[in-house]
């Protein structure tokens, strides 16, 4: 009884035995704790301002998670490649990470703000300078350089001068002060004005339009894509456009003007009519008189009214509602009568124009 029960004890133990061995591994060394590069590193250029951004690491190269970091060291240089980081260009703050709770798709994105000495400025078209960002832990130690980004040194000019706009009846109307210097039409480059249109209170930008920039002073440009009775803010700056060996172009904005918030309000009437004919209905007929005119091509038009009188008198408007195309027949007129008619075009915000010439027809 007594080797029967040992027996089922090493029986039962046995399973027990083999499970502890299996949980047991070699000892895992300690976490350097060193944040994983960054493999997102992207670079804009706005005159001389470099903003670099890129997604705050979120696991350690080990695989740990991170909940904060050190200082990000910002590293450049002329070389095509960096190999190393040398004496970083500036600094970004220590941040810390914060959980992901919701989604894992949730990400921390971080940036910094390089300013290019004017000295690195270049007017060589195939000047270029590479970024890379080096993430550190809280004692100063990082796993290495990000990926890597280059960033065009083109010399830029500074933003238009006197930027000013009014509203006409073709649209805003954009006026400034050329200031390239003619020594600039010997460089490697050349020079294009951008202008942006903002809808107030949107912050989407769309190019409102691009002139060269060349030997004239005062530049002008009339942006007819708005829409009336509604607010803008525009800016401009010039554009330096610099030729590649591949035949590709490579742009840098320079600053901006200040914002100017336009109103474009209408009070424009649309064209004149014009080629106003009156032709009166034949004897023997019930009396009448058509009238024809060129069409009016506005694009806000909401039709035209007919203005009558006879020798003497004013005119009167004799259509209750604006005409839907040129033409109209006038036959409340009266035998032996001799009638004077003009036109006039209407918009839809109810702007009238100046009538037209006059022109007239004896009824028989």
């Amino acid at each position: 009884m007594r080797l029967y029960t040992a027996k089922l004890l090493l029986a039962l133990g046995a399973p027990l035995m083999f499970t502890a061995c299996a949980t047991i591994g070699p000892p895992q060394p300690p976490s350097l704790v060193l944040p994983k590069p960054p493999a997102d590193l992207r670079a804009s250029r706005k005159g001389d301002h470099v903003t670099l951004t890129w997604t705050a690491p979120s696991v350690t190269t080990d695989r740990q998670t991170v909940r904060s970091v050190g200082p990000t060291r910002i590293c450049r240089g002329l070389e095509a490649a960096l190999t190393q980081c040398g004496i970083p260009a500036g600094e970004a703050a220590a941040q810390s990470i914060p959980a992901v709770t919701q989604s894992p798709k949730q990400k921390t994105v971080a940036s910094y703000t390089d300013s290019l000495p004017a000295q690195l400025q270049s007017g060589n078209s195939s000047a270029f300078l590479t970024y890379a960002i080096e993430v550190l832990n809280a004692g100063g130690r990082g796993a290495g350089l990000s990926n890597q980004v280059r960033v065009s040194i083109a010399r830029t000019l500074p933003p238009p001068r006197d930027f000013a706009a009014r509203v006409t009846g073709q649209g805003v109307v954009l006026t400034w002060t050329s200031d390239v210097p003619s020594t600039e039409a010997a460089q490697p480059a050349h020079y294009v004005y951008r202008v942006y249109r903002r809808v107030e209170g949107s912050p989407q930008q769309v190019v409102a339009g691009e002139i060269p920039a060349g030997s004239e002073r005062n530049v002008a440009f009339t942006d007819s894509g708005i829409e009336w009775e509604k607010t803008y803010d525009y800016r401009a700056d010039t554009v330096t456009v610099m030729a590649q060996p591949d035949k590709s172009a490579v742009q840098v904005e320079g600053d901006d003007t200040p914002e100017l918030k336009v109103f474009a309000h209408d009070v424009f009437p649309p064209a004149i009519p014009s080629g106003l004919q009156a032709v009166s209905s034949g004897p023997g007929q019930k009396t009448f008189v058509d009238l024809v005119w060129a069409p009016v091509t506005d694009v806000d038009l909401d039709g035209y009214n007919v203005y009558r009188h006879e020798d003497g008198t004013p005119g009167v408007k004799v259509n209750a509602e604006p005409l839907k195309t040129p033409a109209y027949r006038d036959a409340n007129v009266t035998s032996g009568k001799n009638y004077f008619y003009s036109v006039s075009a209407i918009d839809v915000r109810g702007n009238e124009s100046v009538r037209s010439e006059e022109t007239s027809e004896m009824v028989p």
